[in-house]
């Protein structure tokens, strides 16, 4: 069915991927999710330990800190997860909001560098929800299962683009990246979790109607 088995993720290789593009897929995932989770900017965590992690880190920070009515949002989309549903919510919505599979399996090929952002952005939130409610075993699985979501939708895309380097280029630190994370992610950001607040609140209204 394409979705991301969580019973699989064992058998990947991941941070050990002879694929310098997948291994950095799970790099980045494991990162940010340990970054968000230990304090962010303010944490104990150190030096990201690449030029893409780095980007990663500064990017979601931006974020955080012009946008933070949209992060408050996320407690209520995440309300309902637990230990064994909030990887496959995560993937679901990342599905439905972002890379919907195509006629014939395909994926769509309109890759947005602000769509591949907003995943890991969208996984540190989950993870740092978790994380707050001292759900603690997901973590791991989260970073898995993020790692093996990208290696799987966005890793064959970017291969045809220079591969990690674009990403670094486009959300690496700079002067002007405020501006620049502004202009391409706030709008794909926020209508994001303006259309999934309203499918959660739709369904729930659904549930309490029956």
């Amino acid at each position: 069915n394409g979705k991301t088995s969580i019973s699989a993720i064992g058998r990947r290789l991941g941070l050990n991927s002879p694929d310098p593009l997948v291994r950095e897929a799970f790099l980045m995932a494991h990162d940010y999710i340990d970054y968000v989770t230990t304090g962010g900017a303010d944490g104990t965590i150190g030096p990201a330990p690449s030029a893409c992690t780095a980007a990663l880190r500064h990017a979601g920070d931006e974020l955080v800190t012009r946008f933070p009515i949209f992060f408050r949002r996320w407690p209520r989309v995440f309300q309902d997860a637990t230990e064994s549903t909030a990887c496959p919510m995560l993937i679901n919505i990342l599905d439905e909001h972002f890379f919907p599979p195509v006629p014939g399996g395909r994926r769509r090929r309109d890759l947005a560098w602000s769509a591949v952002l907003s995943v890991y952005v969208l996984a540190g939130q989950m993870a740092l929800h978790c994380h707050e409610r001292d759900m603690m075993v997901v973590l791991p699985q989260l970073k898995e299962c993020v790692g093996a979501y990208v290696e799987r939708v966005i890793c064959p895309e970017i291969q045809d683009m220079g591969g990690w380097t674009g990403f670094v280029s486009r959300f690496g630190e700079k002067p002007n990246l405020e501006c620049q994370v502004k202009k391409v992610c706030c709008g794909t950001l926020m209508a994001l979790a303006t259309s999934i607040l309203i499918y959660f609140l739709w369904r729930k209204w659904l549930n309490t109607a029956t």
